[in-house]
Parts: structure tokens; sequence; C-alpha cells
């Protein structure tokens, strides 16, 4: 039964994003080509509303049950919102301040979410933090085909495995997975539609609910802390962004405009967008293997679950620091 929910979930996003791709058209939602950009040609955006649109239902149809709608339909709620405001700046562009205080607001119906579902207030508040971080995170990182989508799914698949099974992270996540596999076909290897502002913002905000599911179905278990290790597969995406930001606002730049900075942008132009996107996720799949051992190990997360952790971002940021320095010597 689950397994036919996910290719229909698989379908009907594909079938979606076949349609945003003809409206895109339609209304010349193209963006092209340029020194701040990492495609050669001019290629429609947007198609990341099919996922939004899979995703909701979902969300939506977990809220006709009594016990979940305190939970789902504020999510449901957080995720308009932040797909709305993306949806509308790939239309017409919006201020960086008003897309940001969109965000703040979908990120506080989520915690408002977790603590009716009985979360704890330090971590709502930590998944709060959390949802603003990744929305925009994967707004940054989403520049070259099959990148940002690959990534989400590949977040999304460890935080329904750390879940289990017989949870509603478990259900979401991999539905998430097969909501971002109906579109990857459009996007990768050469890409016929761009996720969009719509889409690169709603999986950062859809990675954050299920961060706090995790966070949710092991509280009182051993394995308390589970969430923090989704940091593991997600290191590319955040090790990449903070470094490239930081380095950015020390040289005064003006950090929030568009720029071909990152270090997946530095490989993708010495070895091209189809091996950037896969080795990126060969270095998430690692992460995510790392991520379920630790899960089934049964520890609480302590010392050696934090110290694999900061191990692994060292690492990454190590990995960062050659891409950018293997450019430039």
């Amino acid at each position: 039964m689950e397994i036919a929910l996910y290719a229909c979930a698989a379908l009907v996003a594909a079938a979606l994003t076949w349609l945003a791709r003809r409206y895109a058209m339609a209304r010349r939602l193209v963006d092209q080509p340029g020194e701040r950009r990492s495609h050669q040609t001019a290629t429609p955006r947007g198609g990341g509303i099919a996922i939004v649109l899979v995703m909701l239902a979902v969300l939506l149809w977990s809220g006709r049950d009594t016990t979940q709608a305190g939970f789902a339909l504020p999510s449901a709620l957080g995720l308009v919102l932040v797909a709305g405001v993306g949806w509308w700046d790939d239309h017409r562009p919006l201020s960086a301040r008003l897309r940001l205080a969109v965000h703040i607001v979908a990120a506080l119906l989520l915690a408002a979410a977790f603590r009716e579902a009985g979360l704890d207030a330090v971590t709502a508040i930590v998944i709060c933090g959390t949802a603003v971080v990744l929305v925009n995170v994967w707004n940054f990182m989403d520049g070259i085909n099959g990148l940002a989508v690959s990534q989400a799914a590949l977040v999304a698949a460890t935080a329904a495995v750390i879940a289990g099974p017989d949870t509603t992270a478990w259900l979401l996540g991999w539905l998430l997975v097969a909501a971002c596999i109906g579109f990857v076909p459009f996007n990768f290897p050469h890409a016929r539609i761009f996720l969009g502002d719509v889409g690169s913002g709603a999986l950062g905000y859809l990675l954050a609910l299920l961060a706090g599911m995790v966070a949710l179905e092991h509280t009182g278990t051993p394995v308390r802390g589970a969430a923090a290790l989704l940091l593991l597969p997600a290191s590319a995406f955040l090790v990449d962004a903070a470094l490239t930001l930081g380095r950015r606002i020390l040289r005064r730049e003006h950090w929030w405009q568009p720029h071909v900075q990152h270090a997946y942008q530095a490989l993708a132009r010495q070895h091209g967008h189809t091996a950037t996107t896969v080795a990126y996720g060969l270095w998430s799949l690692a992460g995510m293997l790392l991520a379920c051992c630790l899960a089934r190990s049964g520890y609480t997360f302590g010392f050696m679950m934090a110290a694999a952790v900061a191990a692994w971002q060292g690492m990454g940021a190590l990995w960062w620091r050659y891409l950018q320095d293997s450019e430039h010597g």
C-alpha cells in the first residue's frame, strides 16, 4: 500500500512539473544566463510548485484526523507562506527583508505546531530557527542541475529511517523523497525547469518539519537528540552555505545578492553540473549512512554522537577549502 502511495506521489509531482513548465513558458518566467548564474541557457523557473502541492495535499490529508489537525494544519499554513512568497518572488522580485519576515512567521507557526504536539519549548524554538536557516540555505544553494532536490531527498530519507516505520515522519519523509523523484527528470542531468524560489524555500521548510518530527518521535526514548543527526547528510549544504556566507560578510560584500562563490559552483565550473551533483550526493549519502548507524546504536545524543557530527562538519569544511583553493591554485 505504501509503495503505491509513493508511486502516486512521484507521478503526480511529475505531471504537475510538466504543467508548471508550460505555465512558466507561457508567462515567460525564465532565468537568463549571466555572470552571477551557473547555467548557460535560458531556463524556466518555478517547477518546485509541483513538490509543494503534493506535500501540501499530504499535510491537509493528515489534518483530517482530529489527533493530527493541531499539528498538520499550522504546518500546512507555514508551507503555504514560504511557498507563496517564493512564488511571488519568482514572478516579481521582492525585498529580502519581506521574504525573511514571511519565513519567520512560517517558522513560528511550525514551532507552535510542535508545541501543540507535545515537543518541549526549547526544542520547538530550535526547530523555529532551523526552519529559517534551511529555507534560506536551500534557496542560496539552488544553483545547478539536480543539486537542491537531490540533497533534500537524501536528508528526507535520513529523517524517515531515523524516525522508523509506523511513524508520521517515516511516511512524510518518503513522500517527500517520492515527490522529489517526480521532479528530478525535469531538472537533471539537463534542466528543463528550475525549482525557483517557490520550490527551494519550501524544501528547506519541509526538512525543518521533518527534523521536528524526528525530535518528537524520539522524545523520551534512548535516542534523544536524534534530530541533530540530520546535520550529517545536510553537511554539504550547511558547510558550503555557512562558510561562503561568512567569507562574503567578512569581505563586506552584498552577501544577500546572487553570486557564484559557493564551493559547488567552483566544482561545477571545473567538472560540470552532473559530476558536482553526484559528488555532493555521494558525500551526503555517506553522511546519511553514518547518521542511521549512530541512530541505531541506541545511545543518547552525547559526546560520541556530537564528536561524530563535529568531525563530519570539520571534514566538510576542509573539502570546502580544497574546492575553493583548487580553482585558484
